[in-house]
């Protein structure tokens, strides 16, 4: 534990860790249960990881609250803060995400990633792109919503970083309808910046330890009224970024927090 926690965060360190990691080994369980039972399909996939990121969300006392609608199906774009995004919005609703490589190997959560159904984009290949837009369009057309962090990284939520376009061929060509939303932290006794998004040269372990440690924290997801369909990658990319930064701007008005995640 991080030597400089008092003795009660050490404690709720302690216990959230083995809250979390207890869940996580649930959940691959209750995988491996599925799977005797026969092939999972991309959606059931998807709907295993929103069950178990409802309990680890709810377990955890972390709060969620959303403003806007969580769209059914297509291409939900937004900023990226760190490996707790995925957790709050596959609690929020089942999701098949697109992440990089290198979370693959994480330990535990890289393998519920991977039975997730998760779209892996290997960054030092010049193909990557187009397999992953190959693979995404595989889990649209079966009516999946597919989550993309178009900035290509994690940030401190300071601002919105410029979006790449090319992960969004697969929702143009697909003629999918693409969502914008907006991710923020807020946390009791500490920094968002620092102790919840994960971002930078920071190292996992110890930066989940500094997240576990926090007595209160609080996501928010605003979603964009509008739903568009885009025909060009590039306009897809500047539209959702500006959409983006302009929720990221707009005052916070009263949201609804998803009480149904305390019934999972």
């Amino acid at each position: 534990m991080n030597p400089g926690q008092n003795p009660t965060q050490r404690v709720r360190t302690a216990s959230r860790l083995v809250v979390l990691l207890s869940t996580a080994l649930e959940g691959c369980a209750h995988f491996l249960v599925l799977r005797v039972r026969g092939r999972i399909s991309t959606r059931d996939r998807a709907q295993w990881l929103h069950h178990w990121c409802a309990k680890a969300i709810h377990r955890l006392g972390i709060e969620l609250q959303l403003q806007g609608a969580f769209p059914s199906r297509g291409l939900l774009v937004a900023n990226h803060l760190g490996y707790l995004d995925i957790l709050v919005l596959s609690a929020m609703h089942p999701c098949v995400f697109v992440s990089k490589q290198e979370v693959r190997s994480w330990p535990l959560f890289g393998l519920m990633a991977k039975l997730s159904g998760t779209v892996f984009v290997d960054r030092a290949r010049t193909s990557a792109a187009h397999t992953a837009n190959t693979e995404m369009s595989q889990a649209l057309s079966q009516g999946a919503v597919v989550v993309l962090f178009p900035e290509g990284t994690s940030s401190d939520g300071s601002r919105v970083l410029p979006f790449r376009p090319a992960l969004f061929d697969a929702a143009t060509k697909a003629g999918a309808n693409v969502v914008s939303a907006h991710i923020s932290y807020d946390v009791a006794d500490g920094s968002a910046a620092s102790d919840i998004c994960y971002w930078g040269a920071m190292s996992f372990f110890p930066h989940l330890l500094r997240l576990l440690s926090r007595h209160q924290i609080r996501a928010q997801v605003r979603f964009a009224e509008k739903t568009r369909k885009f025909a060009d990658r590039k306009l897809a990319a500047r539209v959702t970024y500006e959409t983006v930064a302009s929720l990221a701007r707009t005052p916070s008005r009263r949201a609804t927090a998803t009480h149904a995640l305390q019934r999972s």
